[in-house]
């Protein structure tokens, strides 16, 4: 018999990154220090994940405090307006010969959602020490900034941009697998709102 099993992200083991070009010469590098998701899978085959991810924008940091300010202003993240970024999985592919798939889903930033191809290798199955069931995963892609209004440049000389329309997407995810007890209260929690919803409505 199946049955529904929830993953977590570890927040201590887990990074989502990003890369840039910058005046055409080299990169600058930045990361989201708060992000979270509820994934669902079936037993523990994870080709089956339902995966909804949030990330904080405010939570970006590239090393540069003023760097930092304006990539939260209105010309690139403006989150004062838009507080989260989100990815809802839509299709999982088949693993070529280097294990890797294709993970699609819509990312919706700046209020814009659009489909994404995201590149997964699974690193593996394992239980710690202190018994908890842990997968561990690597997460690449490449997105066009300007699609998601995120559109400030500038032209530097000899032609060119101060910053590149490419946005280089990296992560490393370990989940922690949920246990029995946890998904019991959250059924019995979201059953006792659903009582409460029909009690309104009589």
């Amino acid at each position: 018999m199946t049955k529904s099993t929830k993953w977590s992200i570890d927040p201590s083991h887990s990074t989502l990154e990003f890369k840039v070009r910058h005046l055409m010469i080299s990169h600058v590098k930045g990361a989201f220090k708060v992000f979270d998701a509820n994934i669902y899978t079936t037993d523990n085959d994870f080709t089956t994940a339902q995966i909804d991810l949030w990330v904080d924008a405010s939570s970006i940091a590239s090393g540069d405090l003023k760097r930092d300010e304006h990539l939260k202003s209105a010309d690139f993240f403006d989150v004062q307006n838009h507080k989260q970024i989100t990815f809802t999985s839509s299709q999982i592919g088949e693993a070529n010969s280097k294990g890797e798939r294709d993970l699609w889903g819509e990312l919706t930033l700046k209020g814009i959602t659009k489909s994404i191809k995201l590149n997964v290798v699974f690193g593996g199955l394992i239980t710690d020490p202190w018994k908890n069931q842990r997968a561990g995963f690597t997460v690449n892609g490449v997105i066009n900034r300007s699609e998601w209004g995120l559109a400030w440049s500038e032209s530097i000389e000899k032609g060119g941009v101060m910053v590149g329309e490419e946005i280089i997407i990296s992560a490393e995810v370990e989940l922690i697998k949920s246990n029995p007890a946890d998904l019991k209260m959250e059924l019995t929690s979201t059953l006792n709102s659903d009582e409460k919803k029909l009690t309104s409505i009589k």
